[in-house]
């Protein structure tokens, strides 16, 4: 999308989320879901094609064009980005990067058009670990397709996806560099498939996640992603660093929302009488709040340029990630002090942004995980100077 067309764009999605959506989320909390007009107009709005290509019915954003808009729709409730957010972050970027012409050519319209997608990587016994991954996928021995059985847990969107992407091990032994996982597009209602009933969660209210089950589930051989096996981690991994830009501008986003609703509270909150807002201990939690925002700020705009230039981003996106999300994490806490008592109550937002927050430093990789992977990234390059 050429930058003037964005810009009128992200200028009519920023008054979409203030004029329209923070009025609606006491209607999502209530009750667990987002109302079917909103996603029909988020539809409507192509939201849930943004990285598609134009010539298939997207949007064609980059990706800093992309993690703007994350970041702006993150100002709302996290239910209206998660709903969309697999489509257009690592079920987009796996058939972008791995997927064959004729996968495109099929679903690029599909989920352009507002079919919802989920990503099966998590099982009940295998997250970060893709070695203990138990979902198999087996040749099918009277046809050339597949025969997928297994089980994929916290899984977003299950409850409503219209199609997955499923890793599944195609090797019994786990081979370099996980050869044994291959990915496959399987859609929600091919007979075998089925979901749990959605998880109680600590926050995030109509955002829904839940196991999926695959019970001898029969695919053709053009579900296989790019048609070769032993490329599902590695697309996986690939898809996960679109994830973690688009968690990280989430939680930038999000950690916006309750600064500015602390801002408010120490303005029209009076105590010794005058507003709190004039007491330095105040004024010390929002600066630094303020400061840790913009710096997060800082570390999209360089690492979604990079990716935009082409560069491999693996480490800077882990980077942008962790400090995001623990810098909501922290943002979200000072904003419950800074209410006090009413910090505490679900009848204020400072509680619910609390909660909400909390598991932006869990998925898309933890921040130990995460940890993990940008030292490693810093010892492979030191070694080759």
């Amino acid at each position: 999308m050429d930058a003037d067309t964005f810009a009128q764009f992200h200028e009519q999605l920023e008054r979409y989320v203030r004029e329209r959506l923070i009025p609606a989320e006491k209607d999502v909390i209530e009750n667990d879901r987002v109302p079917d007009d909103i996603l029909d107009e988020m539809k409507d709005m192509g939201l849930f094609g943004l990285s598609v290509p134009e010539d298939h019915g997207g949007a064609g954003l980059n990706m800093t064009q992309y993690a703007k808009i994350v970041k702006t729709m993150s100002y709302a409730a996290p239910a209206f980005r998660s709903i969309f957010s697999i489509n257009i972050g690592m079920f987009n970027s796996a058939l972008k990067n791995g997927g064959t012409k004729a996968q495109q050519d099929e679903w690029w319209p599909r989920i352009a058009a507002g079919e919802i997608a989920c990503f099966g990587l998590t099982e009940p016994g295998s997250g970060s670990d893709s070695a203990a991954m138990a979902t198999t996928a087996k040749p099918d021995p009277d046809g050339n397709g597949w025969i997928l059985n297994g089980s994929k847990r916290y899984i977003t969107n299950a409850p409503h996806a219209d199609v997955a992407l499923i890793m599944a091990r195609t090797e019994k032994d786990a081979l370099p560099k996980n050869a044994h996982v291959s990915a496959f597009i399987v859609p929600m209602d091919t007979p075998g498939v089925s979901t749990g009933s959605p998880d109680k969660k600590m926050g995030q209210a109509g955002s829904h996640i839940a196991d999926v089950m695959l019970d001898d589930v029969h695919v053709p051989g053009d579900a296989l992603l790019g048609g070769e096996t032993g490329q599902g981690f590695r697309f996986a991994m690939m898809s996960l660093d679109n994830g973690r830009i688009s968690v990280g501008a989430a939680s930038t986003g999000y950690a916006r929302r309750a600064l500015d609703s602390a801002l408010r509270y120490a303005t029209e909150r009076k105590a010794f009488g005058e507003p709190i807002a004039n007491f330095q201990l105040i004024q010390q939690m929002l600066a630094e709040s303020e400061t840790e925002i913009y710096a997060a700020e800082c570390m999209m705009a360089d690492v979604t340029a990079r990716a935009d230039a082409g560069e491999s981003t693996i480490k800077q996106a882990a980077a942008f990630k962790v400090f995001a999300s623990e810098m909501c994490g922290r943002v979200v806490d000072r904003v419950v002090q800074i209410y006090g008592g009413a910090g505490y109550l679900a009848e204020y937002d400072a509680e619910r942004f609390f909660r909400d927050a909390r598991i932006y430093r869990i998925y898309e990789g933890t921040t130990q995980i995460l940890q993990l992977q940008i030292a490693k990234h810093m010892l492979r390059e030191y070694a080759a100077l």
